[in-house]
């Protein structure tokens, strides 16, 4: 009788185990997403992905206080588990958890290859914070919260020591839109090309030129009149009207390039953010969050509420069944007109006499918001870029 009764308790007592496996892990999920609707609701600027699976906590994220919380609440609910999630930065980068943008301009991909879509770019001298590595590509976050990934030939790596004695050497800003270092003063042999924001240290200066380095130690000569030390660069910075329209027209012309946000080429969030930049403002990457910045103008098209440097963002309307979908995004300067990269950066009007009347736009727009001078814990200053937070 014995023999007969055995398998059938075998059964009973893996069908408890299996429901409370269940029973765990659909807890557990619960608890998981609702810790990364607290902390990680735009997976762009917070990395919070992890599972529950056979009775172990799996994945990875750089919210390792959050990631504490929910072990203490796991415990709490008497939930045993393993804890197998990856804590970012990957202790495997050793102290080297930061990094200094090498090149102009280094293209920062979704995926750790080539091929992956362009998701944003980053000009040299940018500091970053390093977060792992994957067959020479790097996971890193720029000072507007991006995650993406770049090559390593775009990057010096570095200590947090390392990085703060970059931060008090003294430093220029590039400020033509486009140039280049050269080996030599006579300027016959290049050793990298330059773009307007790019900033270098200062090794020696003549009347004319300055023996510059670049954050991985390459040394070379520019224009004195192509550049600004850095206090007097940011001293300078404003966003006036008259400063945030010279800029953006600086740039007519340039070709459109998904995540481009340099004068090599720009998308349509990346050019209002460049323009912003170059007058002193580190503003959200993309136009679905800029868009939550700032304080709202306009949603009615009363163009006369608006004035030069408002944000107009275009797209899709929601509905009771579909999320509004933001799409695009472009600047305004005045008398009906706005500037944006659309193909190439152009300026567009919704005056239906002006030649360049934007009737796709004017039927897409979905509101207008002011960012100049409204505080806001997204917004930085790009005097705040070279401190050591």
């Amino acid at each position: 009788m014995k023999k007969i009764y055995i398998p059938i308790l075998v059964s009973l007592l893996t069908l408890l185990f299996s429901c409370n496996s269940e029973d765990n892990t659909e807890q557990v999920s619960k608890f998981i997403e609702a810790k990364r609707a607290e902390v990680a609701p735009d997976k762009r600027v917070a990395l919070w992905d992890l599972t529950f699976e056979n009775d172990s906590l799996k994945g990875e994220t750089d919210q390792t206080a959050a990631l504490e919380e929910l072990i203490e609440d796991l415990k709490s609910q008497q939930i045993n588990f393993t804890d197998a999630v990856l804590r970012l930065p990957d202790a495997g980068l050793g102290e080297k958890t930061k990094a200094l943008v090498t090149i102009s301009v280094a293209n920062i991909r979704s995926n750790p290859k080539h091929s992956a879509e362009l998701a944003t770019q980053a000009l040299m001298g940018t500091p970053l914070n390093v977060l792992k590595e994957e067959d020479g590509w790097f996971l890193v976050q720029t000072p507007d919260g991006y995650l993406s990934w770049v090559d390593r030939a775009g990057i010096h790596l570095m200590t947090e020591a390392e990085l703060e004695h970059w931060y008090r050497e003294p430093k220029v800003v590039f400020t033509a839109l486009t140039g280049y270092v050269w080996q030599s003063s006579d300027q016959t042999e290049m050793v990298s090309d330059l773009v307007a924001g790019d900033i270098l240290t200062i090794q020696e200066e003549t009347k004319d030129q300055i023996n510059v380095s670049l954050p991985d130690g390459r040394e070379g000569w520019i224009s004195a009149k192509e550049a600004q030390d850095w206090d007097s660069w940011i001293a300078s910075r404003n966003t006036t009207p008259e400063a945030l329209i010279s800029t953006a027209k600086q740039m007519m012309g340039t070709p459109y390039l998904w995540g481009g946000t340099s004068i090599k080429g720009v998308d349509c969030s990346g050019f209002t953010k460049t323009i912003y930049y170059l007058n002193g403002q580190i503003i959200p990457r993309d136009a679905s969050q800029q868009i939550n910045e700032g304080e709202l103008v306009d949603a009615d098209k009363n163009w006369d509420k608006l004035q030069v440097g408002d944000l107009l963002f275009f797209g899709v309307k929601g509905t009771a069944e579909k999320k509004e979908r933001v799409v695009h995004v472009g600047m305004w300067i005045g008398n009906g007109e706005f500037i944006h990269s659309r193909g190439l950066v152009r300026i567009s009007s919704f005056d239906p006499e002006n030649p360049n009347y934007d009737e796709y736009e004017l039927g897409r727009y979905l509101r207008t918001k002011r960012i100049v001078n409204v505080p806001s814990e997204h917004i930085l200053s790009v005097s705040e870029l070279l401190t050591n937070n």
